[in-house]
């Protein structure tokens, strides 16, 4: 059953100056496109990851899709019931003046599940199954370490009892060692609650551990998307093949790489045709004037061409 469907969904954001400086110095208005036709759907108990370098929309697109942002173009359709977001900053999204019982009972109250000792009840029990003892809703987030703070925050957001669950970069901010362990934690709650991920990530290392599809963004676009088997084994895309190039292998010693070069191109001022042509070693005249669609779920004239074999 499809759960989430994203259908051409696109985010501008005006970034101008102010009026009068416009006006004085007779600039024009400049909107940035940050996500440009976006189209997806996530099938209910699948893992989707959303990987690219930064700067690439991935994290527009997950904050689209719980409702922080709306779409400037397209439409996002959600046939659950709940959905919750992990953030990347456990700390930051942590109220720091809050205990820890009343940060996880927050959603019960708002959402009139429990009341008196049955919310605290709950929130103990939320806080065994993320691996914490319910002692620890007396303390406060600052007494925690990063990867404790980032258990309490999925505790908090299984307390709305939620299908979906978006995570921007759910691990990004902690040790190796740690980000295993909220890995791990991550898939025994989805084994056992059933839930749906939509998982954030520039750390394809990561996104082969926890993703059963994967799509592969740049500047605001989709560029592939398939299982996440066929994107570590076969990828098609070069930017994918150049992500998969980067990630530390030992069995690649001595192999032949090619690593992505370059910088992201400004999202202000895109290139004509593929956004990606400019640094793609395989771009011919037709990548530099053509925008290329989506064909076969790969955004990429040469492979759909054939003079880019997969």
């Amino acid at each position: 059953m499809t759960l989430l469907a994203l259908e051409r969904v696109s985010r501008d954001f005006d970034v101008s100056r102010p009026w009068l400086n416009r006006v004085i110095e007779r600039e024009p208005r400049r909107v940035l496109r940050a996500v440009d036709g976006v189209s997806f759907e996530v099938r209910a108990g699948e893992t989707l990851a959303l990987v690219g370098e930064s700067g690439c929309g991935k994290s527009t697109v997950a904050r689209l899709i719980v409702g922080l942002y709306t779409p400037s173009e397209g439409s996002i359709a959600f046939r659950g019931r709940r959905m919750q977001m992990i953030f990347q900053d456990p700390y930051a999204s942590l109220n720091p003046r809050w205990r820890v019982g009343k940060i996880v009972a927050e959603p019960l109250r708002f959402l009139n599940h429990s009341s008196g000792k049955s919310a605290q009840a709950r929130v103990a029990e939320l806080l065994t199954q993320v691996g914490l003892a319910p002692e620890d809703g007396d303390k406060y987030p600052h007494e925690f370490s990063g990867g404790q703070r980032q258990r309490i925050s999925i505790a908090r957001a299984l307390a709305g009892e939620p299908d979906l669950l978006v995570c921007d970069e759910p691990t990004s901010a902690l040790d190796v060692s740690v980000q295993a362990q909220i890995l791990n934690l991550m898939s025994e709650l989805q084994r056992r609650l059933q839930l749906t991920y939509v998982f954030i990530s520039h750390n394809l290392a990561v996104v082969s551990q926890v993703a059963d599809r994967v799509g592969v963004m740049y500047l605001g676009r989709i560029v592939e998307l398939a299982p996440a088997r066929e994107i570590f084994s076969r990828p098609r895309h070069p930017y994918t093949r150049m992500l998969l190039d980067a990630v530390p292998d030992l069995s690649m010693t001595g192999k032949p790489r090619v690593p992505v070069a370059g910088e992201v191109p400004n999202p202000l001022a895109p290139p004509p045709g593929c956004a990606f042509h400019p640094r793609c070693p395989h771009a011919q005249a037709r990548c530099r004037v053509e925008q290329p669609a989506s064909v076969d779920n790969v955004a990429c004239h040469g492979v759909q061409e054939g003079w880019i074999r997969t």
